[in-house]
Formats: C-alpha cells, structure tokens, sequence
C-alpha cells in the first residue's frame, strides 16, 4: 500500500521547549510494508516516509502504535495520524481522498494487528526521485507525439493545454482533475462537449477556440459552472444559437464568440451582470436582444455582422384580440412577481415565462406583442467599442417589445416628434 501526498511530521515535545513547527508539508511517498526488527529478530508492519531529502525513508511501527485518527477532512484529501512511540502526529495533506480513506483502513488493520495476509503490503523500498516531486500544477501538450496514451495525467493539474492533437472528442481522463482550473483545447477537431465539464467545480476558464462545435449545451449552462466559469472561448466554431439557460453562467467577466454563425444572441444576455469583455464579430448577427441594454461593458467586438438598418414603422404583429387568458394569465404572474415552478403550473408555462417581454412602459408580454428595431450607441453599453462596419459606426439595432397597440402608437409619435426636431 502507497500514497503520494504531501507530509508533516510534527513532534508533540516541541511546545514543550518553546518551539513551532514549521506547519508545511513535504512531498513524500507512504509506504506500508513488512520490516525485519533487528532487535527481536521479528518482522513487524512499518510505515516508511521517504521525501526528496531521505529517499531512503524514515520508519515507524505501527502495530498497537496508533494513539489516534484525526480524520475530519479526509474528503479534502487531509488527516492526522497520532503515534504513541515516537510521540509524533504525521500530517497528511493535499492526497487523493480514496486513496488516503484505502491508506488509512490499512494503517488501522496494521494498528490492530491483523492478520497480514489481508494487508496490501508494499516493499520498504527506497524511491525514485521522480515520485516525490512537487506535483505537477500546469501542463501543456501542444503535438500530437506528445499525447499521453498509456499513462494518466497528473491528478494534481490546475492548468491543462491540449492544442493541435486533432482530438475529436474530450478525453474523460481530463474530467478527472477535480483541482483543474484552466481547460484549454483550442485548435482541435472537437465536436460535442460532455456535460461532465460541468463536474469541474474549480473550472474558472475554458478555451474551445478553433474546434467544430456546433452546440454549447442546456446541461453544461445549468452545472457548477455557473458558480465558477469566468472566462470561455467559443470562438471559431460552428455554432448558430446558444441555449435561453447560457444566461444562467452569471459569473462570466469574459466572453469570445467570434467567426462562428450565431443568428442571435441568448434572449437574457443583460443577465450576464458581470460580464465585461465581449466579442462577437463575423457571425451572422442582424439584430441585438432588447436585453443587451442592460450590460455594462468595457471593451465590446461586433464587427462584421450583417446588422439590419431599423426602421420603428416596420415591425412584427403577434397580437389578438382580445388576449387569450393563458397569455393575460402569465402576464400577472410575471407583472406581480407570483412565485411559480413545475410543481405550480406546468412546465411548458415555465419556460414562456422564463423568455418573457419587458414592454417600454415596464409591463411583462410573453407569446402576443409588437416588435420592432431600434437603432443604439454601443457606447451606452460599453467604454470601448470596436466599429461595427467599415464606415466607422457604433449604432447597432435592438430590438424593442410593446404589450400592446396604445404602447406601440405611443412609441412611434415619440419617434416622430424626435425626427422632427
């Protein structure tokens, strides 16, 4: 039995003469193995410690030696073991959290003297210089010759760089590293992403730039990466839209959608509160969400879109008369702010709901309104603004809802009398 994490062995007498421990561990590598006493002649259960400094190993015997388990934080990869002889407490900290639970189940059968036939013993053995190296934090594998095929990547990753491999598909390997921070596989051939990206719970950046996604999935926009992803790349892929649930990764500060064939952009965009840096150029955007209002921004990219030129007059009628009572009916719930869920009303309403219509006078419309484009400074959103076509304009259109007729007159002879002016 082995287990790679980091080590402290920490001698209880210190306080006893005013000292401290240093209170950081050392990369080591544990062993539990059979050891000729030369004393008794007997062999006993030791636990050896070897580190980059005594690969050789330090020994301690462990039947009827254990005191105590400190194992509070085992899911965090930590515990204490306290030895009665030597009078030490060995720390262990930043471990794979089945192994030290295996490590550890073993250390107590050797405490209790159990039969060692039952024992995953290994060889006390001195180690490789290799094994007890810091772990490895960042890696970067940018050919295909030098992809990993036989062996693992190491568990300890934080930032991984797989580019140029022509991988057409995630490697489940890489959604083992619970510590990993930084994705990037840009420049390959992928196409569909696994929702278990969304296992990632640390992921705060993931670059896709240059694969052939053609979807960005509901799954992966309602995990834990709404909590943690703060920067994603999807630019130079094939996507057309993007699901209403992107809106929910409200930890977003940056944001590339470029060159792909996006028609439209996610309906609640201005839900992206934290959002700062987006870019969406050369894709296939002619008109804007009314909700891009509600971003603020510091640097925006919507060049080379094929943006429509407004006109207020031409516009879209999807009203009845009188309004169907399922349409009057979500309008109150939305308007009075009615608490509501699946286990309410039925699902379908929901999610009409959760694509609801904010009116110019402020009140909700969801399947029957009047729309239309307004042409807007991208300044009123963003500090900087990147010209959205070659005759150096910021104006791009938005488009604008109304609930009904009288709000829709009302608008169009206010934008008469502003022409007039």
């Amino acid at each position: 039995m082995k287990l790679q994490c980091d080590v402290e062995v920490v001698n209880r007498m210190l306080p006893t003469f005013g000292m401290k421990s240093r209170g950081k561990g050392t990369r080591a590598v544990l062993s539990i193995g059979k050891h000729l006493d030369k004393t008794t002649q007997r062999s006993n259960i030791y636990l050896m410690i070897c580190t980059a400094k005594d690969r050789a190993g330090s020994k301690y015997k462990l039947k009827g030696n254990i005191e105590k388990f400190f194992t509070w934080f085992v899911e965090e990869g930590k515990a204490t073991v306290r030895l009665k002889e030597p009078a030490v407490d060995i720390c262990l900290s930043k471990a794979d959290s089945n192994s030290l639970k295996n490590f550890l189940s073993a250390a107590r059968l050797a405490d209790r003297g159990s039969d060692t036939s039952s024992l995953p013993l290994s060889t006390l053995t001195p180690v490789r210089a290799r094994d007890v190296e810091q772990p490895k934090k960042k890696l970067a594998i940018v050919s295909k010759k030098d992809y990993p095929l036989t062996s693992n990547f190491p568990h300890s990753l934080e930032q991984l760089q797989v580019s140029y491999c022509k991988l057409s598909r995630v490697d489940m390997r890489m959604l083992s590293l619970k510590a990993l921070r930084k994705l990037d596989l840009s420049n390959n051939h992928i196409k569909k992403l696994p929702a278990t990206i969304g296992d990632l719970s640390c992921l705060s950046e993931l670059i896709l730039h240059n694969n052939h996604l053609e979807a960005f999935s509901e799954a992966l926009c309602l995990s834990t990466l709404q909590r943690t992803l703060q920067h994603l790349d999807l630019s130079q892929n094939r996507l057309q839209t993007l699901p209403a649930q992107f809106c929910q990764l409200r930890e977003l500060v940056n944001l590339k959608l470029d060159d792909n064939a996006l028609l439209c952009l996610p309906f609640h965009i201005g839900r992206l509160s934290k959002l700062r840096f987006l870019s969406a150029a050369h894709n296939q955007l002619t008109v804007l969400p009314g909700d891009f209002r509600k971003l603020s921004l510091e640097n925006l990219d919507l060049f080379g879109n094929p943006f429509i030129q407004p006109n207020p007059l031409d516009h879209k009628m999807q009203l009845t008369f009188p309004l169907p009572l399922q349409e009057l009916a979500s309008r109150a719930v939305a308007n009075l702010r009615i608490p509501y869920g699946p286990h309410l009303i039925p699902a379908h309403l929901c999610r009409d709901l959760k694509i609801a219509k904010t009116c110019d006078c402020g009140c909700i419309c969801i399947s029957f309104y009047i729309k239309t484009a307004v042409s807007m400074n991208l300044h009123q959103v963003s500090h900087t603004v990147v010209l959205v076509d070659d005759m150096g304009g910021t104006d791009a259109p938005v488009e604008q809802h109304f609930c009904s007729l009288s709000c829709y007159s009302e608008f169009l002879d206010n934008s008469l009398q502003r022409g007039t002016r």
